[in-house]
This record gives structure tokens, sequence and C-alpha cells, in this order.
């Protein structure tokens, strides 16, 4: 359903339910391994269910979940995320739904405006009564809302953000993000380094903010006091129009591995310039500009072959994919449920993984859709496995822990595509 986004109405609109057996074949199993055990444990900790009539966003046929997202404005292409988990909660809804009632879904277009997404998320809580935020897209707009919603208790969940600061428990104990943190994607960059030289030197090119500061906190939690000594560090502003100078700084030195905490055009820049200056150690890409399309080919083919970037999810413009029964599960989904999206993009299997972590939340509430309930299922999530994570990447949650995926695999690109080699990387706790 698409209403007047001018009259503050659902821009689009989902209705969908699913029993956990019968959402989506081969890989859907295993996601769904340890939904039992962690029921009981969800009954053991809140015994009985909650009269439907006394929680908000909760009625006898339905649960209403709200979102903000761009369908619209500077990064409208993200918008796509919200679409796929509406059609995935569309496909839950056509098979049963959760508990016996169907997901309503609602998500209002901010534009990417944080003033426009706080009046969108009162809407969605005080008059629309969503029972919980989910999948909320962009680090300024949840900014807007993260006090608001903590302060009266709203499951604010697996959130479309990066930063490390999503994850602060104590502050925002009903937040949580999905995707790893740059904390996390340094940490392995360092991890991997450091297996064949302990002693390596880094340079480290980092964004001048909260995005740019979480690569140097991952450095310093694998390095500890050697930090100092073994690293160099510079930052650029995001208004700078070139990095050719700091590169120069950085690289000065002898250095056995670059780490570039950077975003859009600045991951091109950083790898035209550090080909230019022939470094031939490790060369590690932020994962948010690992696109092949929008950065590497930019860059030069040639200057971005053997760059290395972490990596957790499944990419579905890979071609070594096609085969893999995950995979093959969410082509299948998309031809039926979202066949105006593009199956090959990532924001769409991203939407539709996303979409499938909040339905096992649901699945353990085991009819107790309180907000309480909600969220002591979404920090009780424990060695969740998905069909669109790498082999071996799990999902774990805890109230002490809202990082649920500290895992990543390497990959290299070797002039065509990306290709993971190695083991799975553990983050450093933190």
């Amino acid at each position: 359903m698409t209403q007047d986004p001018q009259a503050n109405r659902p821009t689009a609109h989902a209705e969908a339910q699913a029993d956990a057996g019968h959402a989506t074949p081969g890989g859907r199993r295993a996601f769904l391994g340890a939904a039992a055990a962690s029921a009981m444990g969800g009954l053991l900790a809140f015994p009985g269910t909650a009269s439907a009539q006394s929680l908000p966003g909760v009625t006898a046929t339905e649960i209403l979940i709200g979102n903000t997202t761009s369908l619209s404005g500077p990064v409208s292409a993200l918008g796509t995320i919200a679409r796929a988990q509406a059609a995935y909660f569309k496909m839950v809804n056509s098979q049963g739904g959760v508990g016996g009632k169907q997901i309503k879904f609602l998500f209002y277009d901010d534009g990417f405006n944080p003033a426009k997404t706080a009046e969108m998320a009162r809407k969605l809580i005080e008059q629309d009564e969503v029972a919980l935020l989910f999948g909320n897209l962009g680090t300024g707009p949840n900014s807007a809302i993260v006090r608001y919603v903590n302060q009266i208790g709203v499951p604010h969940l697996f959130l479309s953000v990066n930063g490390d600061k999503w994850t602060d428990y104590k502050t925002n104990p009903w937040s949580m993000p999905f995707a790893p943190s740059g904390r996390v994607e340094c940490q392995v960059a360092i991890k991997h380094t450091l297996q064949t030289k302990p002693d390596a030197k880094f340079a480290i090119l980092y964004q001048n903010d909260d995005f740019g500061r979480d690569y140097i906190a991952g450095a310093k939690d694998v390095l500890g006091a050697k930090y100092d000594s073994q690293v160099k560090a510079i930052s650029y502003e995001v208004t700078d129009t070139t990095l050719d100078s700091t590169l120069v700084q950085l690289l000065s030195s002898p250095v056995d591995a670059l780490i570039s905490g950077v975003t859009g055009k600045f991951g091109a820049m950083s790898i035209r310039k550090a080909s230019e200056l022939n470094f031939k150690g490790n060369h590690y890409i932020a994962t948010g500009v690992s696109s092949i399309q929008g950065v590497l080919i930019p860059a030069g083919v040639e200057r971005a072959t053997g760059v290395l970037s972490t990596v957790y999810a499944k990419d579905p413009s890979d071609p070594g994919t096609a085969d893999d029964p995950g995979m093959k599960a969410y082509r299948a989904f998309m031809a039926k449920w979202y066949p105006e999206g593009n199956a090959d993009d990532s924001f769409n299997s991203y939407g539709y993984m996303t979409g499938m972590v909040m339905h096992q939340v649901l699945i353990q509430c085991n009819g107790d859709f309180s907000r309480k309930n909600i969220m002591a299922q979404a920090n009780n999530l424990k060695n969740l496995e998905n069909p669109m994570l790498l082999p071996g990447i799990k999902i774990n949650t805890s109230p002490t822990d809202h990082r649920p995926l500290e895992q990543m695999q390497l990959q290299r690109f070797d002039g065509k595509r990306w290709v993971r080699f190695g083991p799975i990387f553990e983050g450093s706790a933190v």
C-alpha cells in the first residue's frame, strides 16, 4: 500500500505473517535451528502471556512494526532495504504469521532528514502505537531518535547504521545495530597482518568522525600498549578534495599494512594513490567502499588488484554463490515477493537477512509480544545461523553484548571479483 508521504501516512506498507517451519527453503532450517530452545528460555524469563489488548502494537490479529527510511533524498537507493524487509514479512504472513498474528510493517520516508525522522518516529510510537522500531536507516536519523526511544523503552532493533557507538548497551539498552562496525573491521585487519609479522608497522587513514575513529579504537583493542610504536595514523576531513599529501605522509616510512577507514569517493582515492606510491604491503579498505562498480573500477582495476577487505555476508552478485542453497532461496524469494527489486543488489539481500533475524526474535517471544519481552529475546540470540551469512559466522547477543556480528572473513580483489580466503576472524571483545 502506498499513501501520500506528505500526509505523514505510510509511504509503504507490508502486512505479512509466517510460521517458522515454512518460511524459506534450504538454509531456513539452520536459521531456525535454535528457535525451540530459545523460546523456552523466553518462557522461563517471562512466564505467561500478556494480554494483547494491553500491549502497544499488538492486537488479536496483528503485530505492528515501524521503520523510518529514505525512499527519497540523497541516499534513496538504500530505501530498497525496507522494501525487501516488507516483502519478507509479506511472505511470512502468507505462511501463517507469528504466534497466530500477521506482521504489519509500516515504513515512512524521512528523506534522510533527522528532523523528519524524529517527527515520524513519534508518529509511529505515539499515534500508530507500534510494538517496536526495526531496521531504521542512517546514523544521523537514528541519532535524532535514540534518546527518545530509550527513555520510553521501545525496542530499536537491527539498525542499518555504521559505528560502534550503537553497541553501547549501558547508555542505550533498547537500541541494537546489526552489521559489524569499523572497529571490528580494523581488529580483523590488524590480526591478519600480525599472523605473519608480529612486529608489523601499520598506517591508518581515517575519517575525522565517529566512523573513522572506530578504526583507531579497533587497532588499540588488538595492539594495546604497542599501538604507539606500531601505528602511524592520520585523519582527513570529508570536505577534503584529495588524499594525496596525506597518503604521502603516511607511507613516507616503511609500512607493512595500510588500513583505509574511509567512505565514498575516498576509497578510490586511497587505492589510486597507494598504487601510485608503489605500496606493496597489505592494503585493507573499509567494507563500505568495497563496491567493484562504485569504487574499484573508478580507482582503476589494475591498481585495485590485490586490495583486501572484510566480509560477513554472501554477495548475491558473486557467480560463485549460484549453487548455494541459501542464495537459491533468496533468489526465489525475490522472484515471488519482490520481483521489481534487483536480486543482485546486496541492499536487498541485507533486507532479507535482517528480516529473518527479526522474525526469529518474534518466534522466540512465544506469544508474549510485550516490548519488554521483545527486547529480552533480541538480547537472547545464541549462535544463530542465517543462510545469508558466510559459513561459520553466527549471531550472538546478550543484555551486555549489542554486537550481533563480531566475526568476519577476509577477501582479496583479483582484478575481476572478490575472492574470500582464510579463516573466520573473531573481533576482540570490548
